[in-house]
């Protein structure tokens, strides 16, 4: 009866085992096939979607994928679906009434992915934040600054604040506010401008520059001049057009004025005495 009973445990024990092998080759098998049908399926449709929906379907297929295999091996160690989906069901519930702040902001991170105010790679600026979207979780949407510094902005946060996409379109408009002294003509000072914008490789001839009259400022006229270059050439004609609109302004005398300022003391003060001097002469 005893050795009955040691080669029945001896058996059990082997059964075990197997079923212990079964479930890590099944969970093994999960994880190249979820990486492999993952990658197959994205490349067949990623011609139909933006990176940003990419990189969500590869996640969902993969983890779905791997959610069965999983599923699989614990059934092959004796676990009960029924009481792994109960078990899960009930840690669902308790964190979800644990971090409402991450059920806010995965709501937000789906209302994201179907507004798509903007996707991977596209430069973004948030607040005071300027910076190069590198993935758009669920939860938090991650940057990188010009300053090469990583930022993780919660999504209920991007969804509350108002989002500029500076990527979102293939042209920009740069604007530069410009004061010229009253004694200048404003038909050669706009003459001037439109000649430094034409000879700029970087300027656009379509859409044209735009000369505006922004009004009479306390020291001079103040105007705006906006001209439109390619996305990609927005900071090299920041760079370039300020100086080559001073060396212009320069060559025809055009004056850019400083602030001029009047002293007064009072009514009842006798005025400031103003001495002109002969330019070498030497004050007495």
């Amino acid at each position: 009866m005893g050795e009955l009973w040691s080669q029945i445990t001896a058996l059990a024990g082997a059964q075990h085992v197997l079923s212990v092998v079964r479930a890590l080759v099944l969970l093994a098998v999960g994880l190249v096939l979820a990486k492999v049908l993952s990658g197959s399926i994205l490349r067949l449709i990623t011609r139909h979607l933006t990176v940003h929906q990419s990189v969500l379907l590869k996640r969902v297929i993969y983890y779905l994928v791997l959610g069965i295999f999983v599923v699989s091996s614990l059934r092959e160690l004796g676990f009960q679906l029924s009481v792994v989906l109960g078990a899960a069901g009930i840690l669902s519930v308790a964190v979800g009434f644990a971090s409402q702040t991450s059920a806010s902001n995965l709501i937000s991170g789906l209302f994201l992915l179907g507004e798509q105010p903007f996707g991977i790679g596209d430069i973004i600026k948030v607040g005071q934040t300027v910076g190069e979207v590198l993935s758009i979780d669920l939860l938090s949407v991650k940057l990188r600054t010009f300053d090469n510094l990583f930022v993780r902005l919660p999504n209920e946060t991007l969804l509350k604040s108002e989002v500029t996409t500076l990527t979102r379109f293939p042209i920009r408009r740069l604007d530069m506010p410009i004061g010229v002294a009253y004694k200048e003509d404003i038909s050669q000072v706009r003459e001037v401008l439109m000649a430094v914008a034409d000879k700029n490789p970087l300027c656009l001839e379509e859409p044209k520059p735009l000369f505006i009259m922004q009004g009479f400022g306390e020291s001079s006229m103040d105007l705006q001049f906006s001209a439109w270059t390619k996305r990609e050439n927005f900071l090299d004609l920041k760079n370039s057009i300020y100086g080559e609109i001073k060396s212009a302004f320069d060559a025809k005398g055009i004056e850019i004025p400083f602030p001029h300022r009047t002293l007064y003391a009072g009514s009842r003060t006798d005025p400031f005495p103003v001495r002109i001097e002969q330019q070498g002469s030497v004050p007495g």
